[in-house]
């Protein structure tokens, strides 16, 4: 007889203890590649420490005070207390979730907090009506309406918001590193003009080149080695032709936000006493009229509550963590911990803090577990005193990363059925306004509204879960929300 092969040894000791909690070998990965996947994800979302502070702090609320009161914004104090919340709760979303998802002050959120509620209320209000938003959004958990309308989501418009995140992460890495942008004829051109004639975009062709065909030959840590390649030729281009920053687009040749050099300095003390716990719960309501402070809260929670749910589509998808059904495991815990997420945003003067589709570069570096977030999380909190060394990754090299993933994440379009019109056009509806429209929120409520809209019309009202129904007239309330408040005065 033929001797029988033993199994593969499994880890020992602390090493062991780690593979079981965060179930490493069970999900197929090793240790090295969830480092690898967390440095990738980390380096890739890096920026939101650097821009989050230059759209909140330099906004004055209704008072004529900057975010942490004063007048003069204080840039330094706001990157802090960025980069400690995403850590703690990125390590939190490991530990609790066990999956390889990573958090931080939402963009868009953080826009409307800035330019769309702080300008008719102080700081402290705006912020305490994120943490109201959070609260609601947590207790939508805790009842299980949110996990539930998860699990409600037709499987092939599960897939379609996956494929729709890969082309907007896609356009993504194209717009922040400035090969696409804005032009004055058309609504997006190629470059400058038409053509690819600055540095930095010079750096990031280079760097899409060679993360790619790292890629193509299945290279360990392609995307992670791309990000540092690109930053590497960053910093020697900007050594010797001096681009200089961009500066709000005085400097169109200019770097977009972060100016690749070597560090003066390594480590930074951080202050945070103007920003932490700095908000009150309802002084909003004595601000501006109810019904405007719950028009308020309603956007952030319709925003939060899908552009997540829609992350985690995507991004479990391409970690093979989603079922052939569109389960996802651990569903209430990942939307728990989001939940929290934006109320300690709030918190935090940070604004929402929500899931990243920035974490698919960890998952396309590998990254399969929880122990991923805890690597980007702990990056994070060393950011907090260590932000100089996050200064030096400009968009310019992190962006090949998120193209690269964007196509990864848009190969599961192959599992839509495009002959099933009823399934197809609400699909495509959610995919292209995604990009289209800068929003995974828009996507998806298009694509839910089109859905129930066909099956009524067809006469399949019974094939649509209830619970879409509600969801469906949230998001008609939701795209509604500008005329209504014209109507009522409020705008």
């Amino acid at each position: 007889m033929s001797e029988i092969a033993a199994p593969p040894s499994q880890p020992t000791g602390f090493h062991g203890r780690l593979d079981r909690y965060f179930h490493i070998s069970e999900r197929q990965s090793t240790l090295s590649r969830e480092i690898r996947g967390g440095l990738a994800t980390f380096f890739t979302m890096a920026y939101i420490v650097v821009l989050n502070p230059l759209i909140l702090g330099g906004v004055k609320d209704a008072d004529g005070q900057v975010l942490g009161d004063g007048t003069t914004p204080n840039y330094a104090m706001i990157a802090a207390a960025t980069a400690l919340t995403a850590g703690i709760l990125t390590i939190l979303m490991g530990v609790v979730a066990k999956v390889p998802f990573a958090l931080a002050a939402g963009l868009g959120l953080n826009a409307f907090v800035a330019f769309g509620i702080a300008s008719s209320m102080s700081w402290e209000d705006a912020m305490g009506l994120v943490v109201l938003e959070g609260i609601v959004i947590t207790i939508l958990v805790l009842t299980g309406f949110r996990t539930a309308v998860f699990h409600a989501i037709p499987s092939q418009l599960k897939t379609a918001i996956s494929v729709g995140i890969g082309l907007f992460i896609a356009l993504i890495g194209f717009v922040d590193s400035g090969f696409v942008r804005k032009a004055a004829g058309t609504p997006l051109e190629l470059g400058i003009g038409g053509s690819l004639t600055s540095w930095p975009i010079f750096v990031f062709v280079i760097g899409l080149l060679v993360t790619v065909l790292l890629v193509a030959r299945k290279v360990k840590g392609a995307i992670l080695l791309g990000i540092v390649g690109t930053t590497i030729l960053a910093i020697i281009v900007e050594a010797v032709a001096k681009v200089g920053a961009a500066n709000g687009g005085k400097n169109p040749l200019g770097w977009s936000l972060i100016v690749p050099t070597l560090p003066e300095k390594v480590v930074g003390v951080p202050d945070f006493p103007g920003v932490l716990g700095q908000f009150s719960l309802f002084g909003s309501f004595s601000k501006v009229s109810v019904v405007l402070a719950v028009l308020f809260i309603f956007t952030l929670l319709i925003t939060d509550f899908f552009d997540t749910m829609g992350t985690i589509v995507g991004v479990g998808r391409q970690a093979d963590l989603v079922a052939d059904d569109g389960a996802l495991p651990r569903t209430r815990e990942i939307l728990l911990v989001d939940s929290i997420a934006a109320a300690a945003g709030g918190a935090a003067s940070t604004s929402s803090n929500t899931t990243y589709i920035e974490s698919a570069a960890g998952v396309g570096e590998g990254a399969r577990t929880g122990f991923a977030s805890v690597i980007t999380g702990v990056l994070f909190l060393l950011a907090v005193f260590l932000s100089p060394l996050v200064d030096i990754v400009p968009y310019e090299a992190a962006a090949p990363a998120l193209v690269v993933v964007g196509f990864l994440m848009m190969t599961a379009i192959r599992d839509i059925d495009f002959n099933d019109y009823e399934i197809a056009i609400p699909a495509f509806l959610t995919i292209v306004l995604m990009p289209f429209t800068y929003s995974i929120s828009n996507g998806i409520g298009a694509g839910f509204i089109t859905y129930v809209l066909i099956k009524a019309i067809k006469g399949k009202t019974r094939e649509v879960h209830p619970l879409l129904w509600v969801v469906t007239a949230l998001f008609v309330i939701y795209f509604l929300i500008g005329p209504v408040k014209i109507l009522l005065g409020l705008s």
